[in-house]
């Protein structure tokens, strides 16, 4: 190593980017709970949601909640493979991210303070999995 670059930096970096990996596949796990926890309670058509009859996107609760509970329990298994630091679940987690993302905004004024939470949710973990890239050789590509 050169002087520009002390001796724990890839050290530091690997356990950086570990770190950052772990926090998206706790928030990933979290937001497929709670996907699933809205699905459930869309698909029970309880008195929770508003009832929005001028907005553009007008879809029955109830499929709504299958589409949340089906991305939450798609959520649940990608931060699973997360925790293992699965190259496959780094690029599923970036997907199904912003899969929620795109469901949340859609399903904004039918539930609109937990559609942001999500929204933001989901952005962290896109955020912690993009930032960082392991290779095989426990390199970091943060600079």
């Amino acid at each position: 190593m050169t002087a520009t670059h002390p001796r724990g930096t890839h050290t530091a970096r690997y356990a950086w980017a570990e770190g950052l990996t772990a926090f998206a596949a706790v928030m990933l796990a979290l937001a497929g709970l709670l996907g699933i926890f809205r699905g459930i309670m869309a698909i029970a058509e309880d008195e929770v949601f508003l009832a929005t009859p001028k907005y553009v996107f007008q879809w029955d609760l109830t499929g709504w909640g299958w589409i949340h509970l089906a991305l939450g329990v798609v959520a649940v298994l990608i931060s699973v493979g997360l925790f293992q630091a699965a190259t496959w679940a780094r690029i599923a987690g970036v997907g199904i991210a912003g899969l929620v993302i795109i469901a949340n905004f859609l399903s904004l004024p039918y539930y609109p303070v937990w559609s942001v939470i999500m929204i933001t949710m989901s952005g962290f973990v896109i955020w912690a999995l993009c930032v960082n890239r392991n290779d095989a050789a426990g390199r970091s590509d943060v600079r």
